[in-house]
């Protein structure tokens, strides 16, 4: 018996221009035929062009710090096999063309099977970039990773704000990039797509109370920007026998030329190709999709590629290290993870930073009310992957008198930080009023003299807490450098939330948010140049939603 047909997701939209806006879905069919049809009375189609996913695949082992990732019918660890497996997923993207700025329209769509079976979603609204001066409201997250308040975070954005008209996604939007099911269709429910279209069910359990939550059907009706986190970057194509090793098994591109000559480069070190395949973004002739410029109403956005490779901080790790090798592979150097290299440079006279300048100096960017820049890795923040500096590792062998190696250690100089040295001043001579990025799973904010602001509200699923109070991050000792405990290492205050800041142990304001029960999300009112943060306490199901901050873009 042929089973439905189904939609592997709601369509969700990308790309606008003036006129038109791209209409984009998935399903676990090539099919025959997929369309578009909008308008009044849905009597305007459109049809879809389909591509196939390269790298989707799925595999045995649990996420990273908890349960096992599962698709189709798999409910328990290790069902699929000891190595990754191939997920057939296909791409559907229309453009819907013909559009008024300002005015939105219904649309639906319509995939048929090459049994002839159709499905089609349901009827949702789009629209066209909008024009200078028309008031937008735009969700600010980050760092969603099937993390468990994340679908109760997006649940309660719909809730409380209602339809916004954008999401600016700061980095991270899944654990393992090619992990099909972390987008699609993850058995806790809480996969990327789901959350965001309002139709997961992730259930969370406080004193014996249980609530399920379904996210928000957000993407459907906003165009979502996004920039790379080191989670949308994969490692070493197909080399080990997970999706969590292959993830880990990074290497420079120098390196890997050496190790690989005549080899495919990419495979052979780092890529992005899922998170490329899945989304259309705005592209600049330099970077690509990578970092990127678009106008979006009064808004001028500039998306950079700023991430590095996560390593653990502890030194006696089984695993590679941020500040050293593990001992079993010191003769090993194709083993060696590095330490925390940097995907993308953006250090001064880089492709990517000669790209920002002439960005900085465009008509586009000078002419706009508001200019927002946006990446993953925190320029000011108490978290901990702020430490060490955003720097290429420098690379130590410790040798023994006849030349065997002792150790492998990498130094991280703090003036040779690449986005407070090079990208910041930047910034701060273009006016660049406002600065958003993620990574620490925490909310802090920050001002400059300059009155710039920067904002990391990635406390969306879960937190790893504050450099804060008796909480100290773990760093080397004796080292040549030294890497700051407490604080934000780039010299900055945190603002304390002006509205309404949780309380510490001490019963004084916290500058911070870092909780696993507390969840956080942001909207920009582009009418009032406010940014307004909310939270919203998961352990209570009658709790309400509450502004505890507020700033203007001047």
């Amino acid at each position: 018996m042929t089973s439905a047909p189904q939609l592997l997701t709601d369509p969700f939209l990308q790309l606008p221009t003036e006129t038109s806006v791209r209409v984009v879905w998935f399903t676990e069919f090539d099919g025959i035929k997929h369309v578009v049809d909008y308008g009044e009375n849905l009597s305007q189609t459109s049809s879809a062009s389909t591509t196939k996913l390269s790298r989707t695949r799925e595999d045995q082992r649990c996420l990273r710090r908890a349960t096992p990732t599962r698709f189709g019918k798999q409910t328990e660890n290790g069902q699929v096999g000891q190595k990754p497996v191939w997920r057939n997923i296909w791409r559907h993207e229309a453009e819907v063309t013909g559009l008024t700025p300002g005015v939105r329209v219904n649309y639906r769509i319509t995939s048929v099977r090459e049994d002839g079976e159709t499905v089609s979603s349901d009827v949702f609204t789009l629209a066209s970039n909008p024009k200078p001066g028309i008031p937008l409201k735009i969700l600010l997250t980050s760092d969603h990773q099937l993390k468990p308040m994340t679908a109760a975070n997006l649940q309660k954005v719909v809730e409380t704000v209602g339809r916004v008209d954008a999401v600016w996604f700061a980095g991270d939007l899944v654990n393992v990039s090619d992990r099909a099911s972390e987008w699609f269709d993850d058995h806790r429910g809480g996969a990327f797509f789901p959350a965001l279209q309002g139709r997961a069910n992730y259930k969370m359990n406080h004193n014996g109370v249980q609530t399920s939550y379904t996210g928000g059907q957000i993407i459907q009706h906003a165009p979502l920007f996004s920039c790379i986190g080191n989670h949308e970057v994969m490692g070493r194509f197909a080399r080990t026998e997970s999706l969590d090793d292959e993830f880990n098994d990074t290497m420079p591109r120098a390196i890997a030329q050496k190790f690989y000559s005549g080899k495919s480069l990419k495979d052979n070190s780092f890529n992005t190709d899922t998170y490329e395949e899945i989304f259309s973004l705005p592209k600049s002739k330099e970077g690509g999709k990578r970092y990127y410029a678009v106008t979006f109403g009064d808004v001028r956005l500039v998306v950079l590629y700023i991430t590095n490779m996560w390593r653990t901080p502890t030194l006696n790790a089984a695993y590679k290290g941020r500040y050293q090798e593990v001992v079993e592979d010191l003769n090993n150097p194709e083993n060696w993870g590095y330490g925390q290299l940097i995907y993308e440079p953006i250090a001064k006279d880089s492709q990517q930073y000669n790209w920002l300048e002439q960005e900085l100096n465009s008509d586009e960017f000078k002419q706009s009310k508001y200019k927002v820049v946006m990446f993953h890795h925190p320029p000011h923040t108490l978290g901990d992957n702020i430490v060490p500096a955003y720097t290429d590792p420098v690379q130590i062998i410790e040798r023994d008198d006849v030349g065997n190696i002792k150790a492998v250690r990498y130094e991280y100089p703090k003036n040779a930080d690449y986005i407070i040295r090079d990208v910041i001043p930047l910034l701060e001579a273009a006016n660049v009023q406002f600065v958003l990025y993620g990574h620490s799973h925490l909310w802090n904010r920050f001002v400059s003299p300059s009155g710039m602001h920067f904002l990391e509200t990635s406390n969306v699923g879960n937190s790893y807490g504050a450099a804060w109070g008796d909480r100290k991050r773990e760093v080397p000792i004796g080292y040549q450098e030294e890497y700051v405990v407490l604080g934000d290492p780039n010299g900055l205050e945190p603002v304390v939330p002006t509205i309404a800041p949780l309380l510490g142990e001490d019963s004084k304001p916290m500058p911070y948010i870092a909780s696993n029960d507390i969840t956080v999300f942001s909207i920009f009112h582009t009418e009032t140049g406010t940014v307004s943060s909310y939270y919203f306490d998961t352990r209570k199901v009658d709790s309400q939603v509450v502004k505890f901050d507020e700033f203007e873009l001047k």
